[in-house]
């Protein structure tokens, strides 16, 4: 047996937490109510116990993995699967049936009453629909029944989602469709569990209302193009060429007791006042440090619920800023990738919650410190040929390498604008451009060996690779490392990191499935061009396949050089530079969300079957809509935070300071003025700051959704941040027992 640590779940009183406070007093503040109700919680600190048993013990053992059809399935039915998921090879549906009842039965025996199509509408969120296995019979007893049409398709509500004007509410039909390469699992829940079926989900006249169907269809075309790559070098096994994917996910962890105590935590997810604290991240002593004994036992249940998913969680650790923590799985296909991160933030934020914690996934919950992304690693690759973005020990030799890199470096330069618009959202703006994210300029970093093939390819021809080398620190008992060929970039949004690319600018809290759909896409456009290209040389000369690539290659890196750089990505001048090589610079979401619907990129996805015009409309009506909602939210809880509780909590302390002034003067004691002025003026700044907010928001000129979102990024957002200028300026002149609402160093530092 062994212990985890755990916390009582009480709370402490008005009049407890007021005795109890630091600042002692007998006032209560929320704010001082939580402070006294975490100080109880640590002090009353317990522990659990719990089982000690190895990983791979129950690593999968709530999913139905090919080990499980396996053993469940008749021969030919398995093998039949296994063609669909490994190979893409169409679903025969003369299976269904037999697959569903060796699924009901593992789900049953796992304690499973109910089944649910799980499926990602464009909210970004995981949406679920739960059926029971029972059915009454005539005698009036149950039977339990789960058949291939209920394993395929179900039926939620098409309207209630946001689908862009593609579902009306008089047309409200949709369908869930049974995603079989993304495997099913079991949910636990302290009163049973749930079998959990992914699947796509679209409307009645088949168009995507979700987000893992265009992931599906961008995979297939990917693979598509891939192969023609792979024939041309000789490769004709036909597997299945799929995107992998890996994101890192950051996060926030704080007490539950100051996430209630604060209005804009608990419904924007983000502190929208809050003053620098004294100590933030400048020591950089949190990063990699030893994990807090509470975070700890958090992050083991979390990784133990990941595992029985099926989730390979690799790494944790602290993040650069206090209160911030990371996980990250290992490759995976990018369906499956897809569909774990989202089971990913739904067990972090479940896990916190018994550990007394809220997890926070907002892109920047805590101004002036480093904010939170999700880093999606991307490569492809088949059974067969493994990994197409691995460069072996001598890249320059490697040509199959060097055509599917330069496709790579091509899709970026060519949609720079897409790729910025699938990461831009109202909380990811406040992230990209800061010193902790890349800039909202994409470029491409490729490191010191590869820039130098490219660039002897530019010039004619690449003969020779930088070599890796080997690491010597001049200590004895030290073992020599082997030296990576080029150094690492933390500032480039899209970077080689070895053998795949980083996407770093994705926000925490993003479904990485628009990410991956662009990715994929656009790629597939890059390597069509290239494939294309090599094949028209060498139908005119059979033998000049290698003139071709050389061709091929140079052409490429001389059009799209300008978007690699490997420098530094935060500074001003590469922001000049990115000017005149004529990069874009989308700043804010309402700049780059219009390029979602431009005519190139339009064209594009229709080319390869993977969002129609309509479908990718919708998108970008339904992503301009979240944007200003979002932010209409925002400010109303700041208008509402600023009346209900700084503005007070001003006013009595000015009224503390003039009643002070005055009973001195009235004793005959010359008194300073200067503070009482300043907070006068302070307070009148509230009220102008309040007014000016309110008035923002009631304008209601704006007629498009282009007009919407650009009144929300150039009025509503800057008169927010005027009024958060006020109010953060009076945190730090407000005696501290009035001051209502938690503070950035108590939120960040008390686990």
């Amino acid at each position: 047996m062994s212990t985890a640590f755990a916390t009582p779940t009480d709370t402490t009183s008005s009049k407890g937490a007021a005795a109890g406070s630091p600042s002692g007093g007998g006032s209560s503040t929320p704010r001082r109510t939580a402070v006294a109700s975490v100080i109880n919680r640590i002090s009353s600190q317990q522990t659990i116990e719990f089982v000690d048993v190895p990983a791979q013990d129950y690593y999968s053992t709530n999913v139905f993995t090919k080990s499980v059809m396996k053993d469940r399935l008749p021969k030919t039915v398995f093998k039949s699967l296994v063609r669909t998921i490994d190979a893409g090879e169409k679903l025969d549906p003369e299976i269904a049936d037999i697959v569903a009842s060796a699924i009901k039965d593992w789900a049953m025996e796992k304690g499973a009453t109910h089944y649910a199509h799980v499926f990602y509408p464009l909210t970004g969120a995981t949406a679920e629909k739960h059926d029971s296995f029972l059915s009454p019979t005539s005698d009036g007893g149950t039977l339990s029944e789960f058949s291939g049409k209920q394993l395929c398709q179900g039926e939620p509500d098409g309207s209630s989602f946001p689908s862009g004007g593609i579902r009306v509410t008089s047309q409200a039909r949709g369908y869930t469709i049974w995603d079989v390469t993304s495997p099913a699992y079991i949910l636990e829940n302290p009163n049973g569990t749930t079998l959990c079926i992914p699947t796509a989900f679209v409307s009645w006249t088949g168009e995507a209302l979700d987000k893992k169907t265009p992931v599906l269809r961008s995979m297939q075309a990917l693979n598509k193009q891939a192969q023609r790559i792979l024939n041309i070098f000789g490769h004709e096994d036909g597997a299945f060429v799929a995107s992998t994917a890996g994101p890192e996910q950051e996060y926030f962890l704080v007490d539950r007791n100051f996430y209630y105590a604060r209005p804009d935590l608990l419904t924007a997810g983000r502190t929208l006042f809050g003053a620098k604290p004294p100590k933030g991240q400048e020591f950089d002593d949190h990063y990699f440090g030893a994990i807090p004994e509470r975070v700890l036992a958090f992050m083991c249940e979390a990784e133990r619920e990941l595992f029985k998913l099926g989730i390979p969680v690799k790494t944790r650790h602290n993040e650069v800023a206090p209160g911030q923590f990371e996980v990250a799985p290992v490759f995976e296909s990018a369906n499956v990738a897809a569909d774990h991160q989202q089971l990913m933030m739904l067990t972090l934020r479940k896990t916190a919650e018994k550990y007394g914690m809220a997890c926070l996934l907002h892109e920047k919950p805590f101004a002036g410190v480093n904010g939170s992304g999700k880093h999606v690693n991307w490569s492809l690759g088949s059974s067969s040929q493994g990994n197409l973005l691995d460069p072996g020990d001598t890249p320059h030799e490697n040509a199959q390498f060097l055509v599917f890199c330069a496709a790579v470096i091509r899709a970026v330069y060519k949609h720079q604008g897409l790729l910025r618009a699938v990461v831009a959202s109202a909380g990811n703006d406040h992230r990209l451009g800061a010193n902790e994210a890349p800039p909202a300029i994409i470029s491409i970093f490729l490191g010191d060996q590869l820039a130098d093939v490219f660039e002897q390819i530019k010039a004619g021809g690449a003969s020779s690779s930088l070599p890796s080398g080997t690491l010597e620190v001049g200590v004895d008992v030290l073992p020599p490392l082997p030296k990576d060929a080029g150094d690492r970039n933390r500032t480039s949004p899209f970077a080689f990191t070895g053998n795949r690319f980083e996407f770093r600018a994705v926000g925490s809290n993003q479904s990485i499935s628009g990410p991956l759909v662009a990715m994929n896409t656009i790629i597939a456009e890059s390597i069509d061009y290239c494939a294309t290209k090599i094949e028209e040389s060498i139908a005119s000369d059979p033998d000049g396949l290698n003139a071709a690539i050389q061709s091929l290659l140079s052409e490429v890196i001389t059009e799209c050089s300008p978007v690699i750089f490997n420098g530094d990505g935060y500074s001003e001048e590469w922001h000049k530079e990115a000017e005149k090589r004529g990069l874009l610079n989308l700043k804010t979401t309402a700049d780059a969300l219009p390029q979602l619907a431009t005519p190139e990129t339009i064209e594009m996805f229709a080319n390869y079957g993977v969002l129609s015009e309509r479908e990718l409309e919708s998108r970008l009506e339904t992503y301009q809509e979240q944007y200003c909602m979002t932010v209409s939210v925002e400010a109303s809880v700041a208008l509402s935070l600023a009346r209900t509780m700084i503005f007070p909590a001003a006013i009595r302390y000015q009224n503390e300071l003039a009643s002070t002034c005055a009973n001195l003067k009235a004793v005959g004691y010359e008194f300073d003025t200067d503070t009482l002025d300043s907070m006068t003026a302070l307070v009148k700044s509230l009220q102008d700051g309040i007014a000016t907010l309110e008035h923002a928001i009631n304008d209601v000129s704006a007629t498009t959704p282009d007009e919407e979102c650009r009144h929300c990024c150039d009025a509503i957002l800057p008169s927010m941040l005027a009024l958060r200028e006020t109010v953060d300026k009076l945190e730090e002149v407000v005696a501290d027992d009035i001051w209502p609402l938690p503070t950035y160093q108590e939120m960040l530092f008390i686990k």
